[in-house]
């Protein structure tokens, strides 16, 4: 015989994993307009709307482009705490000369304002959390480990959080790059440990989503089996299709060579020009360089010192779905960032069956690695240019083998990356949240 205990928990989990979780999303970073984390945020935040019955909370500043958007635009909910997040990102712009730059100060000085977005979150919903309307309370953006939690462990309903991705070193090989980012306040990071709330965030959290293994070695206080191993990054793919839309390269004819990114010193776009401007053979192709930033006036200039105007085009800043063209119309991907804890342009190049040229070092490494890619060593930036170079020329050496690589990363971004197959992944985790399962082997990573 059971006992009523066992009974009603055994009854409680079997309703836990037939319904659709109940979850409040908070996601101050949920913007479809604007690029990297605010847009990974909101196509992540729409997927579990797919799967999940949520709310998802975010700031005020994101309410004209999610309204123009008009997708679930009844499960949003707008936080106001402009009276402190204005000032302090003007403040940030101000320290920073600009927002392309100093990422370390612009975190430190949204730390106010996100606890402000928090508590105010909790004002407005303690009571519908203590009533048990929700069943999980999932904290998606910020995505820094460095930027704890108000509501962690309030309300008696489990607390997620992430996926997180920071804690990444710069390479010292990279110092003059580092300067030139204007990152010294780096040096104070791990000083967010013992800011307040850091250790109830981490303590009292019932899972922790962490990308990539310098992530999971930062988490503090958080029991390694509560820690899941969970990239942020994902694509769409209405966006970024699979089928190609050029002919794969055999050898012959004119190979094109794609680098997007921000041109910013750390993701070291001279590395790409560098290498293609230097070599005859590669200059019988074309290198296209879409983006913008304050690297790109230093980078032209090399181009046309070398007079490789028309190998080389800079096209600027695109939209998505152009950058997406720009893959399905290119042979090899490019991008030799040595600093990069995310990489979603990487796996959106791999979505579109095109080869990945990386350094190894962060994200990118870990996804080409296993036969998905090439990955390059890191290097000072001359050998890494040298070893680029070698890469490219691969490429025109070797077709079969290049086309192989790539179809083993498409393959590993349609099966894992999707913002569909990472809610799905999601709902595995709340499940067993939920039901007191171990977190162990709920992540495909």
């Amino acid at each position: 015989m059971l006992s009523r205990h066992t009974f009603l928990r055994l009854f409680s989990e079997s309703i836990s994993m037939t319904r659709r979780p109940r979850v409040l999303i908070l996601a101050e970073h949920c913007n479809p307009l604007w690029p990297s984390l605010p847009i990974v945020g909101y196509k992540y935040a729409l997927a579990l709307a797919r799967h999940c019955d949520v709310r998802i909370v975010t700031q005020i500043r994101n309410k004209p482009a999610i309204t123009e958007d008009g997708r679930e635009l009844d499960r949003f909910d707008f936080i106001d705490n402009e009276y402190i997040a204005r000032p302090m990102a003007r403040l940030a712009n101000l320290l920073r000369g600009g927002d392309q730059v100093a990422w370390s100060t612009a975190v430190i000085m949204g730390y106010p304002p996100y606890l402000a977005f928090e508590r105010d979150t909790w004002k407005r919903y303690r009571p519908a959390i203590e009533a048990g309307d929700f069943d999980i309370i999932h904290r998606v953006t910020p995505m820094s480990p460095t930027q704890a939690s108000y509501i962690a462990g309030r309300g008696g309903v489990p607390f997620i959080i992430g996926p997180l991705n920071g804690n990444l070193d710069w390479p010292k090989a990279f110092r003059s790059e580092q300067k030139r980012e204007k990152e010294t306040l780096r040096k104070l990071r791990n000083f967010y440990k013992y800011l307040p709330y850091a250790k109830r965030t981490y303590s009292r959290a019932a899972a922790v989503l962490a990308a990539f293994r310098h992530t999971i070695d930062d988490i503090p206080f958080t029991p390694r089996e509560r820690i899941v191993s969970f990239p942020e990054i994902g694509f769409d793919p209405d966006v970024f299709p699979s089928d190609r839309k050029r002919a794969p390269f055999d050898g012959s004819g004119e190979k094109v060579f794609l680098y997007a990114g921000r041109l910013v010193p750390y993701k070291v776009p001279e590395v790409v020009v560098r290498a293609f401007i230097g070599d005859e053979r590669l200059r019988q192709h074309r290198l296209r360089i879409i983006g913008d930033g304050p690297e790109r006036a230093r980078i032209e200039a090399m181009v046309r010192d070398a007079g490789a105007q028309d190998r080389v085009s800079f096209e600027g800043a695109k939209r998505q779905v152009e950058v997406a063209e720009a893959m399905l119309t290119s042979d090899a991907f490019v991008f030799p960032s040595i600093r990069e804890l995310g990489a979603g342009v990487v796996i959106e190049a791999m979505a579109t069956g095109t080869l990945c040229i990386v350094t190894d070092y962060g994200a990118p490494g870990d996804l080409v690695s296993n036969g998905r890619g090439v990955a390059l060593p890191l290097q000072p930036l001359d050998d890494l240019v040298l070893s680029c170079r070698a890469a490219m020329l691969a490429c025109l050496d070797r077709p079969a083998e290049h086309a192989a690589l790539a179809k083993a990363g498409q393959d590993h971004a349609l099966a894992n990356y999707t913002w569909d197959a990472k809610a799905r992944q999601t709902v595995e985790i709340y499940r067993a949240v939920l039901s007191g399962r171990t977190l162990e082997g709920v992540s495909p990573y």
